[in-house]
């Protein structure tokens, strides 16, 4: 029931997520945050098993890290969604990671870009995207009302409008998404959408 998709507008890219974290019919927790920030001008939104998921993104983060550290440059996001889909496609053959990826950037010379990446190593650069159940109403809602040139306004309407789309779709519709933002200004926290709250353990 995971839900990720995301849309590239007027000098920024936007990627959202849900929130929860589900293990067969038991929800862990829904404050989870599938969106990481992989430099300052990059995000990476995965769904699929958790654990491939965390260790996937970590791994990916940590190497554009390290390239940055050894040539003084940051990886552009076309080379940064190059070397994710070369990895994915050398564990496909080992032991595959079951994790699909929007990966979210912005660059001085060629502005905001998404990459689309599933995780039998497909990489396709996108205006708009999405995964997981949620996709089937995210993508028609985004067919409907995506222009190119979008406005960060116009963008969150479209995508609030996607997210009332799914919570009053799916069966079991996750209740809680985060929405990040890349832009000249780097990659931040946007907003969160939320209609539960996680309820703190009762003490010991």
């Amino acid at each position: 029931m995971e839900c990720v998709f995301g849309l590239v507008g007027n000098g920024f890219a936007i990627v959202v997520a849900d929130t929860s974290a589900v293990h067969s019919i038991l929800v862990h927790k829904s404050n989870e945050d599938k969106i990481m920030v992989l430099d300052s001008h990059k995000l990476i939104a995965a769904s699929g098993e958790s654990g491939d998921r965390v260790q996937f993104t970590e791994y990916i983060q940590k190497n554009v890290a390290l390239y940055q550290f050894r040539n003084g440059i940051p990886l552009t996001t076309s080379a940064a969604a190059n070397f994710t889909r070369g990895e994915l496609a050398t564990a496909l053959r080992k032991n595959p990671y079951f994790v699909n990826i929007l990966l979210a950037g912005y660059d001085k010379e060629t502005g905001p870009s998404l990459y689309y990446i599933d995780y039998i190593a497909t990489l396709h650069k996108v205006e708009k995207g999405a995964f997981g159940y949620g996709s089937y109403f995210s993508l028609s809602m985004m067919d409907r009302h995506f222009h190119s040139g979008m406005s960060v306004e116009e963008a969150i309407d479209l995508v609030d409008k996607c997210i009332v789309e799914i919570r009053s779709r799916l069966v079991v519709a996750p209740p809680n998404f985060v929405i990040k933002i890349v832009d000249k200004d780097g990659a931040r926290e946007y907003a969160w959408r939320e209609s539960v709250k996680d309820t703190p353990a009762p003490p010991a």
